[in-house]
């Protein structure tokens, strides 16, 4: 299938396979760089003065108490002041001055999948750079873990904008899943829970299709930590082509299948992925963990932006609660 052309604007800089497996040590570096320049360009000033990360987050030094307004953290109310009032109120919280930061990114076979602009690998790539410029100012340390269902490769949090460049590229250069490795996102997750770290932000990004296996680790991670989940679609996760006859394959199995597209099939397929995306959105929101979704067929950075914006305008809104759900 041949891919469109770019529409303008983050697209273009960094190109459709930027981060391939077959990609040159040479085309990786201005990949990277360019990539670096293009998030810089579009994000810096998102957050300024802020100090709060790219989900605006209480911090967990405690601060004064206010009257709780629907959308605050029921994990912060303050019961003491509540039975005193008796109106509830939850603990404000003054923003640490050093974050951590830990990605956890899936890089298994159906993540080198992509009909669009871009793979979702390269999505993967494009929405590490956005987290670690949005959370890497001020001395804050970024690490990952990244794995494809048959290898793990742990970066250590670090600060600096050397270390960021690091752990991108060992993200980009992540080789891909051989055939007939699955994916194991809970044991990623589960793998940030020893030893135990200190209270920060976890960002998992993943395509989120399977089983969701991963809910009990998240949630054990979000009894300490912020959670964000960066979801990366293709058009053909949640719906198939009027193509007639085609072949699928299982990228994680290397089963295939024929099949013959019919109207019937196409909307069977299309009940199946919403149903599927919903049971991702309700396990994400049983975590506490907001959604940003990104697509193959979009501009990642402007749906970037728009995410850290509103996230931004509900914690004024609401004070020190972080609104869950999906922007």
């Amino acid at each position: 299938m041949t891919r469109p052309e770019p529409v303008g604007g983050p697209t273009d800089p960094t190109g459709a396979s930027s981060f391939g497996p077959d990609v040159s040590e040479a085309a990786l570096s201005a990949a990277l760089r360019t990539l670096e320049l293009t998030v810089r360009h579009r994000l810096d000033g998102v957050l300024n003065g802020d100090h709060l990360g790219l989900i605006p987050g209480p911090g967990w030094e405690p601060g004064e108490a206010s009257p709780y307004q629907p959308g605050d953290d029921v994990r912060r109310m303050d019961w003491s002041v509540t039975a005193r009032t008796t109106h509830p109120h939850i603990r404000q919280t003054v923003a640490d001055r050093e974050l951590e930061t830990w990605l956890v990114v899936d890089m298994s076979a159906s993540m080198d999948f992509g009909t669009a602009y871009h793979t979702k690998r390269d999505l993967t790539v494009f929405a590490a750079a956005a987290v670690t410029h949005l959370t890497s100012s001020g001395g804050n340390r970024i690490g990952a873990v990244v794995g494809n269902g048959a290898a793990l490769r742990r970066v250590p949090a670090r600060s600096g904008r050397g270390s960021g460049r690091a752990l991108l590229r060992a993200i980009a250069t992540m080789p891909p899943a051989p055939r007939g490795s699955r994916g194991d996102l809970a044991d990623m997750v589960d793998s940030l829970r020893r030893p135990q770290r200190r209270r920060g932000l976890v960002v998992v990004i993943s395509d989120f299709l399977g089983e969701p296996t991963w809910e009990r680790p998240l949630r054990g991670l979000s009894a300490r930590h912020d959670i964000l989940a960066i979801e990366t679609l293709d058009p053909r996760d949640v719906e198939l082509p009027d193509v007639g006859d085609v072949v699928l394959v299982d990228p994680e199995t290397g089963t295939a299948r024929e099949f013959t597209v019919t109207p019937r099939l196409r909307a069977d397929f299309a009940d199946a992925a919403r149903d599927h995306r919903y049971q991702v959105e309700r396990a994400l929101r049983r975590c506490g963990a907001p959604r940003l979704t990104l697509r193959t067929d979009r501009d990642w950075l402007t749906d970037i932006v728009r995410f850290v914006a509103a996230r931004k305008r509900n914690f004024g809104r609401f004070g020190s609660g972080v609104a869950n759900g999906s922007v």
